[in-house]
């Protein structure tokens, strides 16, 4: 098996010394929900409460009290059986993103309306077949659902199975959640049951801000980079480290690879290898990022701080191969469809197919166990992410550029006025869901449509 070369832990220019190393609360990884003998039960109660965050005292909504709530640990194949108390107004849900899940006797999770003071009982059987990798749930309300995310509203699912594709010296290595939200000051939220996001005061790390992430010299680490905000863009960079990639979206990479910096829009997510270097400390930041004329611009900043300390260990030889993607360039195209996110600036609606969203309208039609391809345009100012629920997709090309695909994806990037082409397979179980622009305001202002899957 070809391998890539272990760590290099010699001292970089960008490394601090040890000795200036803050005195930082270390990194929390979130409280686990585990399924155990092919389950997961779990109660959730959605409610509005003060919490604690840099340094301040804020309201938010929580999942069981918490703004970085629990995670949700499954395998494929298992069954999630959930309760969820709405004791918030408006009304509210939970949708699983990414994951291919069959709803038992209740429609898919985005169509559900969980009135405020209604407990609601819902299951979903997850396929043997399920890719493992990092997912995240969330509130999916219309039209709040922007509002409910940007207030604490979402947390991380892990679908287990990623280190059987690792060599066996690196099945036990730590893992870390890197759960990323910006947080906003609620101003006024003291009366009624909702919370109005307010001015943004930092991004957090699993609800930390600029958390210590200890690592010895030489050790490997699964880092499960995931961005559940409501419409942030992210370009993380390990300051004199590179990333490198075994899943991007819970879709395994076929060949890993390497990047100093990733571009995580709204609802993506990276498994990712980090080693740790010399004894010294160094920033896990996001880089400035201009997305568009007609878009917010992201600021630079600091996210956590990895910290290398400790007795060193054996550099591993990581795999060039990793596990296996069925490649969709060559197979039969059953239909081509053009997809055109737009903008109306005069009235600021946004939409889909040239459309306001409409639940009871259908907008695509596709059969299960074929391979369609989409242009996915985008003829506005500021880049969109494209997002479809239950399937992911394999990514031929970005302004007519052919893209070397390495996995799957469930999100992809649309530049200003540019394209896409992605093409789909569609598996799973027939119905209805959605595909949209994962930027959450732009999606509750109506840049969603339809898919119907039929068999």
């Amino acid at each position: 098996m070809a391998v890539i070369a272990g760590c290099d832990v010699g001292e970089t220019p960008l490394v601090r010394k040890a000795a200036e190393v803050p005195k930082g609360a270390p990194l929390r990884d979130p409280p686990q929900y585990v399924s155990g003998d092919g389950v997961l039960r779990v109660r959730i109660v959605v409610e509005r409460r003060q919490i604690r965050l840099a340094g301040r005292t804020l309201w938010a909504l929580t999942y069981n009290g918490y703004y970085m709530p629990p995670t949700l640990r499954l395998q494929p194949g298992d069954r999630m059986d959930f309760t969820m108390v709405n004791n918030v107004r408006p009304l509210t849900n939970l949708h699983v993103h990414g994951l291919q899940a069959v709803p038992v006797r209740r429609p898919e999770d985005v169509f559900l309306h969980i009135q405020p003071g209604e407990t609601f009982h819902h299951v979903f059987r997850f396929p043997r077949t399920l890719s493992p990798g990092t997912y995240w749930y969330h509130s999916y309300a219309q039209p709040a659902l922007a509002s409910e995310v940007m207030d604490g509203m979402s947390g991380i699912i892990v679908i287990d199975g990623l280190r059987r594709h690792l060599p066996p010296g690196l099945r036990k290595i730590t893992e870390h959640v890197i759960a990323l939200k910006d947080v906003r000051g609620q101003a006024g939220a003291a009366r009624g049951h909702g919370v109005r996001g307010g001015p943004s005061i930092g991004s957090a790390v699993n609800g930390q801000i600029n958390p210590i992430i200890r690592l010895r010299p030489g050790e490997t680490q699964l880092w499960r980079l995931a961005n559940i905000s409501s419409g942030n863009y992210y370009r993380l960079r390990l300051r004199g480290q590179r990333f490198q990639v075994i899943a991007q979206d819970a879709h395994p990479v076929e060949r890993i690879w390497s990047a100093d910096s990733l571009l995580i829009p709204a609802g993506a997510r990276y498994d990712v290898l980090v080693e740790g270097g010399r004894p010294g400390r160094t920033e896990l930041e996001t880089l400035p990022y201009n997305a568009g004329p007609d878009a917010a611009r992201f600021p630079q900043g600091v996210l956590a701080t990895a910290v290398s300390a400790g007795i060193p260990v054996q550099c591993a030889a990581l795999p060039v191969t990793f596990a296996s993607m069925r490649d969709l360039s060559r197979v039969p195209i059953a239909a081509h469809h053009t997809l055109v996110f737009s903008r109306d600036k005069s009235a600021n609606p946004f939409f889909a197919m040239g459309r306001y969203f409409n639940p009871k309208r259908v907008d695509i039609r596709s059969r299960l166990g074929t391979v369609e391809e989409w242009t996915v345009r985008n003829p506005t100012d500021a880049q969109q992410a494209f997002h479809v629920h239950t399937n992911g997709f394999q990514v031929m090309s970005v302004n007519g550029r052919p893209h070397v695909a390495h996995s799957w994806q469930d999100t992809v990037n649309l530049p200003e006025r540019g394209h896409v082409v992605i093409r789909l397979r569609f598996a799973g179980h027939p119905g209805k869901t959605v595909f949209h622009c994962a930027m959450r305001s732009h999606e509750d202002m109506g840049m969603m449509a339809v898919l119907q899957i039929v068999k």
